[in-house]
């Protein structure tokens, strides 16, 4: 199946307060030069937060990764997971069409999806609510007819079932996922054959349970359901929060984290070359950078030509207004940062602090300006595709 973009995008895209928070920290997850891992969580936030899937939103996901626009983009339209077009505001129903469902009487579904929804898959509802499309194996066949709807599975379902649950949600009711035939979970329907003693733990099977008492499952996660944690980082706050000879608790390291990956242990770190690359721990022995030590600048480009700064690995058109905004239009002008105005730099790139130490701009930027070409300016320029 072909996957397009919309032809009707928003302008632009950001992330909520919360949801950055979330975002930044998993990219901690992963080894330095590896943000990229963390591409298919970070469109999913994205889409949980809006609905569907933007070229904004997807290009601003590509950019705080440091990945080119294209492959941030292969990744969206391979899985079917992501909607690449609005969806209802309300729900977006998934109907499982593969063959159990199908032999259950999906189509008799789909057919109220056409009749109570919209005459189309993909097609928003007239008064914007909902929306529906058929996907292959959701993996419930025991279950069948069934359809995902947001987070959870609706299953055992009949065309009338259907109907009033499409008119319950437009009323603002949120239906109890799980199977609507009475069945606690997947047993036959005439009831258990064996494990029969005991009893049950709760009044629903587990995942229903959860939806129970959540109470809204149709609601997209925003960030605010739970207080953020990011138990990875931790370690490495503790030992911030030691040096500077208090206790952290977890949610100010995780609100604190720094840009670059924090290390365990100052036995298992490793040198580095930048000694003093701004952590949000108050470690005494590496200092934050302050507006001394904010490099030389430019009011405008010489001769009013700049260079172009996207030849950089990490820098896409977004920094590189950002870098031109700040006064910097040269690669000379970044291959002469020192190692307090790489810092301050890297401290002012909002939303991408730390970029300019862990893509080694510096580096880059002196070979480019010695005339010398990187091995990603050349594959830019010849493939026409930047790094984000």
């Amino acid at each position: 199946m072909l996957r397009r973009l919309h032809p009707e995008q928003p302008e632009s895209f950001a992330f909520t307060p919360d949801n950055q928070k979330w975002a930044e920290a998993q990219i901690q997850k992963y080894p330095d030069g590896r943000a990229a891992s963390a591409i298919i969580p970070l469109l999913w936030r994205a889409q949980e937060q809006e609905g569907w899937l933007s070229r904004p939103a997807i290009e601003h996901v590509a950019e705080m990764l440091g990945m080119a626009y294209i492959r941030a983009l292969e990744v969206a339209t391979f899985y079917f997971m992501f909607q690449l077009q609005p969806v209802g505001s309300v729900a977006h129903f998934q109907i499982c069409g593969t063959t159990s469902c199908m032999i259950m009487g999906a189509e008799d579904l789909v057919s109220v999806c056409k009749k109570k929804i919209a005459a189309k898959a993909h097609q928003v509802s007239e008064d914007g609510k909902f929306s529906w499309e058929e996907v292959e194996c959701l993996g419930a066949c025991t279950n069948a007819p069934m359809a995902q709807i947001g987070k959870d599975y609706y299953e055992d379902l009949t065309p009338e079932g259907l109907e009033k649950m499409i008119d319950d949600m437009a009323k603002g009711e949120v239906p109890l996922p799980g199977p609507a035939n009475g069945r606690y979970t997947s047993e036959p329907k005439g009831g258990l054959t064996a494990l029969t003693e005991g009893d049950r733990e709760h009044e629903y099977n587990g995942s229903v349970q959860l939806a129970h008492d959540i109470g809204d499952t149709l609601k997209r996660i925003d960030g605010t359901e739970v207080p953020f944690s990011a138990p990875w980082l931790d370690k490495a706050a503790d030992h911030g929060s030691r040096q500077a000879g208090g206790p952290q608790t977890q949610r100010e390291a995780a609100a604190d984290a720094p840009a670059t990956k924090p290390v365990a242990d100052d036995s298992a770190a490793k040198p580095e070359t930048d000694t003093t690359k701004p952590v949000a721990t108050e470690n005494k022995d590496e200092p934050v950078a302050t507006e001394a030590d904010k490099p030389a600048t430019l009011d405008a480009a010489r001769d009013g030509q700049a260079d172009d700064l996207k030849l950089i690995k990490g820098v896409g058109p977004k920094l590189e207004e950002m870098l031109n905004g700040m006064g910097f239009y040269h690669f000379d002008q970044i291959a002469a940062w020192t190692d307090k105005e790489l810092a301050w730099v890297d401290q002012n790139l909002e939303g991408f602090k730390g970029r300019a130490s862990r893509d080694e701009w510096v580096s880059q930027a002196k070979q480019l300006a010695s005339g010398e070409e990187t091995e990603f300016a050349a594959r830019a320029k010849k493939d026409g595709i930047y790094d984000n």
